[in-house]
């Protein structure tokens, strides 16, 4: 019987110590830090015996004999090789980070009396709603404050007693090379170049009219730059600095849109009275004024020959400048004043923005360069006006579009499928918008509240830079024949010259090729 008993109690014993994870381990192997730290022990020692050895077995060579009654000590090596510091005190020094290495655990273990299971279960188990309405994901986030004391987003699913300890000092790990080792993003890896953030230079622009709606700037390929200030036009040769005057109206009429032709010295000036005047600035000459308009012309574009114009009205007249009868057609596709008016670089498209948020897409007629009388798309996706509007140097059908204030936004067409690319919130009003030749990339204006102008970069439209300076909004931008400089003229009555897309002279991989279009203005005209 005491046999029996004895076995039971060394069994239970047994399974007690099996059971019991809170004690040291005494069976299976050692840990691997005290392993380490007996390897360390067992060369450290070694160190030590072998540099006493070598310091013995040098000190035992050495035999006084004597020679011409001088005293010459001899060794086994020569003098030039001899070590001048004493080897046994270097070597028996350990290395700081080999001697005394600090066991860094491998693993954690929650502590479950600080977790919340019931929390972590429905973190684990919720699925993301996005469909929810933001007055729906409100209610659900005051609930769980209300039920939890708080925002359960800010709850850890596993909680820790203490915090890991710290890597020794110098320590690398060897696993971040992989796991850090991503692709520069192409934004990143192209925005190589220096852009300033001051302007080059600053104009003077008195008496300039502060209206969004209309459009005063423009540079021509002849590197003239022709501005609207007032009942005044003055023209900028951006080359000589030479200034000159072309035309001032009289009484209380003022210049209200102003568009160089593509190849040449001819300027249509939109006027308050509703006409299209049309001067030779070669000779400072007006050929011409143009009628049919009901009120005044805020917006004008050139497509070789034929000058489109738009109206307070929401009209939209097409003129060929070469016949006495200069009106071709006249289509209706806004109810309030056109604003934005742009042909495609192809001249397959004519896009018109209007202040009825309402942006028009009007595709030209088979062999000529005019527009049809229908719109081919309409698009009412911005909530306000839509003024700002470019077309991509090197995509023709891609259009971009600008609200105002009340919608904020930079939204991209694809003119060939009618759909809209992309959309971006700028977050302030957008007044202009140009694309650069040079890059792929597009640069911006803005209202309030930063007056500034952003360069984007395309498609991925991330912000390479933010040009402030202006102390008003951003009404108009203009850009340099060569696509080096940009005009921005503002509300606070300046002009300012940004360099912002000057060329590397390194062959740049984001420099894009736009090849010029063949001559079409070697008609007269009249």
């Amino acid at each position: 019987g005491a046999a029996i008993v004895m076995s039971q109690f060394k069994f239970v014993n047994e399974m007690n110590n099996l059971l019991t994870v809170e004690g040291p381990l005494t069976k299976g192997p050692p840990p691997r830090w005290q392993r380490k730290g007996q390897e360390n022990q067992s060369m450290n020692n070694l160190s030590l015996n072998s540099s006493k050895q070598k310091s013995f077995s040098t000190s035992i060579t050495k035999t006084p004999t004597k020679t011409g009654g001088s005293d010459v000590v001899k060794t086994r090596k020569t003098p030039s090789k001899t070590p001048s510091k004493n080897k046994s005190t270097r070597s028996t020094t350990p290395t700081p980070n080999k001697a005394a290495k600090t066991p860094v655990a491998d693993r954690f273990i929650p502590a479950r009396s600080t977790s919340n299971f019931d929390l972590a279960h429905y973190k684990l188990k919720q699925e993301d709603n996005t469909m929810d309405s933001p007055s729906k994901k409100e209610l659900q986030r005051v609930m769980c404050e209300n039920l939890h004391g708080g925002d359960i987003d800010s709850v850890k699913i596993l909680s820790y007693r203490h915090k890991p300890p710290t890597a020794p000092e110098g320590f690398q790990n060897p696993m971040r090379v992989i796991y850090t080792q991503t692709k520069t993003p192409a934004s990143v890896k192209s925005n190589n170049r220096y852009i300033p953030q001051a302007p080059d230079r600053i104009l003077d622009a008195p008496d300039i009219v502060d209206d969004y709606y209309l459009n005063l700037m423009d540079w021509s390929t002849n590197n003239i730059l022709a501005a609207a200030l007032g009942a005044h036009v003055y023209l900028w040769n951006a080359g000589t600095g030479n200034i000159e005057e072309l035309l001032e109206l009289q009484g209380n009429d003022y210049v209200c849109s102003l568009a160089w032709i593509q190849e040449g010295d001819h300027l249509a000036v939109g006027t308050t009275n509703g006409t299209v005047e049309l001067w030779d600035c070669s000779r400072a000459k007006r050929l011409r004024i143009m009628d049919g308009h009901s009120a005044r012309v805020g917006s004008l574009s050139w497509n070789s020959y034929i000058l489109t114009s738009g109206c307070r009205s929401g009209q939209i007249i097409h003129h060929d400048v070469r016949q006495r009868d200069h009106m071709i057609s006249l289509i209706t596709g806004h109810s309030q004043e056109v604003c934005g008016l742009k042909w495609s670089p192809d001249g397959r498209y004519l896009a018109s923005g209007g202040n009825d948020n309402v942006l028009n897409i009007w595709q030209s007629v088979n062999g000529n360069h005019h527009s049809q009388n229908q719109p081919l798309h309409v698009f009412t996706s911005h909530q306000a006006a839509v003024k700002a509007l470019a077309w991509c140097p090197w995509q023709p059908h891609v259009l971009a579009s600008g609200g105002g204030t009340a919608d904020r936004h930079i939204r991209f067409w694809n003119c060939n499928t009618g759909s809209c690319v992309n959309a971006v919130d700028t977050k302030s009003q957008v007044c202009a918008l140009l694309w650069s030749t040079n890059y792929k990339e597009l640069i911006s204006g803005h209202g309030f509240a930063n007056n500034e102008l952003i360069i984007w970069k395309y498609p991925a439209m991330t912000k390479v830079a933010e040009l402030r300076g202006h102390t008003a909004r951003v009404l108009h931008l203009a850009m340099s024949p060569d696509g080096s400089t940009v005009l921005s003229a503002g509300a606070d009555e300046t002009l300012r010259l940004w360099k912002c897309f000057v060329k590397n002279t390194t062959k740049s991989k984001t420099a894009v090729q736009v090849r010029d279009k063949p001559s079409l203005l070697k008609q007269c005209i009249r």
